[in-house]
């Protein structure tokens, strides 16, 4: 019976507290987070494939400054950064916009359900949290959250949002009214999330008047013929049915380069970005004139 006990309690016995084991990061993987690289990722909830180690092995291997979370359960974000900091030595900030209490879907006890919602981690501290339900989320309620965090050393307005599903494009247009107004009111500033909208859906005008995403291939419709330049096959997909609904939007932030990055962990890809760090000063500096350097 003790043996039994031994084996059934959480951790006993294994190595390092209990936190898996880990295995080499892919070749060119981070070892620490990256200036000026910001992330979103809608992690699926649920997906049948919780797997709070593997998704933060995703995370480790880009190791963005910022990453937005999507679909995410207090517990499950409180394990991803648990296994960040102390599986491989990085450590996040968190800041949480829970939207639902779901017992159901983040576990939990009936009366202390788990907080479902949007998550921000940041590698610098964050300040100024605004966590802000739409009035109609559609078949679920939806939200965004918004804080202020340094983004290579430059402090910057950032938002995470997770839109009404893709059918229900009438309740994403007042949900992006209501996140474009914000949005505007930042001369310096990022909107990561979930759009569950393609490209040239009309819902997504706002925005595009707003700020460029920063995958260089996809812009908006012309306005003119109120058709897409090139079409959405100019957008890299950001989910497994190959559809683009992730987005990075930059405001007075000039865009550098963009990657997506499918995973067995969620439906959704994880997106990132690489600011171009050096463009808004470059006028001061001169040229090196040693090969190599740029």
């Amino acid at each position: 019976m003790t043996a039994v006990c031994i084996v059934l309690l959480p951790g006993a016995g294994a190595p390092n507290g209990g936190l898996p084991l880990a295995g080499p990061l892919p070749a060119g993987a981070a070892g620490a987070a990256v200036p000026g690289r910001v992330g979103t990722w809608n992690i699926c909830n649920p997906c049948g494939n919780g797997n709070d180690f593997g998704r933060a092995t995703e995370i480790a291997t880009y190791a963005p400054q910022v990453i937005a979370l999507q679909e995410a359960c207090v517990r499950d974000v409180e394990r991803i950064r648990r296994y960040l900091e102390e599986v491989y030595g990085l450590v996040y900030r968190v800041e949480y916009g829970p939207v639902l209490q779901n017992w159901n879907r983040c576990g939990g006890l009936p009366w202390r359900p788990g907080g479902y919602g949007q998550a921000i981690l940041s590698a610098a501290p964050m300040t100024d949290r605004v966590s802000v339900e739409y009035p109609d989320g559609g078949s679920e309620d939806r939200g965004f959250l918004a804080v202020t965090t340094l983004v290579d050393g430059r402090p910057v307005r950032v938002f995470n949002t997770h839109l009404a599903e893709r059918r229900q494009a009438e309740v994403r247009t007042g949900q992006i009214e209501v996140l474009a107004a914000e949005f505007a009111r930042h001369d310096r500033a990022i909107v990561l999330g979930d759009f569950n909208a393609v490209p040239h859906a009309p819902e997504l005008a706002p925005m595009w008047a707003l700020a460029p995403d920063t995958d260089p291939g996809c812009r908006p419709p012309t306005t003119d013929t109120g058709t897409e330049p090139d079409g959405d096959d100019a957008c890299t997909t950001t989910t497994d049915w190959d559809s683009k609904f992730d987005y990075v939007f930059l405001r007075g932030i000039t865009p550098g380069t963009h990657h997506v990055r499918p995973s067995p962990y969620s439906d959704h890809h994880l997106v990132y970005a690489d600011l171009n760090r050096g463009q808004a000063a470059s006028h001061l500096k001169r040229p090196s004139s040693r090969s190599g350097l740029r």
